[in-house]
Order: structure tokens, then C-alpha cells, then sequence
């Protein structure tokens, strides 16, 4: 991912993100792709109700799929509203699917969902991570580097 992908994000008016991945698993790659929506379910993106907790990726005849990603009905939809949850799509390259078949071979490693945003051009894309199974002894260390963090800033501000 190079800088002007990463800015592009940053301005993008909707982040839905997976704050407990990185705490769970090491990340490893990521991965840009577009989901395939229906319906209403672009506009209840575009108002931030969507969300990643419980949601991981598969790859189902050879198709890369999220599952357990939850997006609300949206408000305004009346009878032509959209399944709150469902399988949807992930739009990746053959050989981006193929590389994270073989990776998910290995034992300890699955592919996440990171974050939804809304790309320059209106469309919702998904980050998407190769990633590794945290020890608990990692999650302690993980916790402990947070806490010196927010010691260190204090610690600026007071000075």
C-alpha cells in the first residue's frame, strides 16, 4: 500500500473499522477489494451502519466472500431493503486469491476484514488482511506497548 492509497483513506467521510483485529492477530498483508453490494446497502454504508465484529473472509470455488459482515437496513427502504446479513462478494485478482489460498493452507493463518471506506469515486471497498492467531502472552505484550504509549504522551503534554 503506498502513500497516496493510504490519504485517499484517511479523507474518505466513512472508516467502519475492525478496532479488534489488530489486537487478536498479527497482520501480514493487506489487500484492497471492492464488495459486491445490493440494494440498499450502499446507502447504509455511506451513513456509517455497517459493522466488521464476528465478520472474516473464505474462499468458497475459488471466490473470495465475507461472512458475518452486518449492514443495517437502511431507513428509508421500505419493501426493496436489503438482508442485514449475508455472504457478500469480494472483488480480487486471481492470482491475489490464489496467493491467499496457499497462505490460508498453513496452520494459524486466516484473512480478516480491516476496514470499509468509500474510495474517491463513491465506490465501498474493503481492506482485507492476511493474518496471524495471537498467544495470549502477545496480547498481554500488545497491551503493556499501548500503555507505555499513552504514558509517553501524557508524560509530553505535561512537560
Amino acid at each position: 500500500m503506498n502513500k497516496e492509497q493510504q490519504l485517499l483513506r484517511k479523507k474518505s467521510p466513512v472508516q467502519i473499522k475492525n478496532k479488534k483485529a489488530s489486537f487478536e492477530y498479527f497482520l501480514v498483508e493487506t489487500y484492497t477489494a471492492g464488495i459486491v453490494l445490493t440494494g440498499t446497502e450502499i446507502k447504509s454504508i455511506r451513513l456509517g451502519k455497517a459493522s466488521l465484529v464476528d465478520a472474516y473472509c473464505s474462499i468458497i470455488n475459488g471466490e473470495m466472500w465475507v461472512l458475518g459482515m452486518s449492514i443495517s437496513p437502511y431507513f428509508y427502504g421500505s419493501y426493496s431493503n436489503h438482508v442485514m446479513r449475508r455472504d457478500r462478494k469480494l472483488l480480487l485478482n486471481k492470482r491475489e486469491i490464489r496467493r491467499l489460498q496457499d497462505a490460508t493452507k498453513q496452520p494459524g493463518f486466516t484473512i480478516i476484514p480491516t476496514l470499509v471506506f468509500i474510495d474517491d469515486k463513491g465506490r465501498a471497498k474493503m481492506d482485507i488482511a492476511l493474518a496471524k492467531g495471537k498467544k495470549l502472552y502477545d496480547k498481554r505484550q500488545t497491551l503493556k506497548e499501548k500503555e507505555d504509549r499513552r504514558e509517553m504522551d501524557r508524560a509530553k503534554k505535561v512537560y
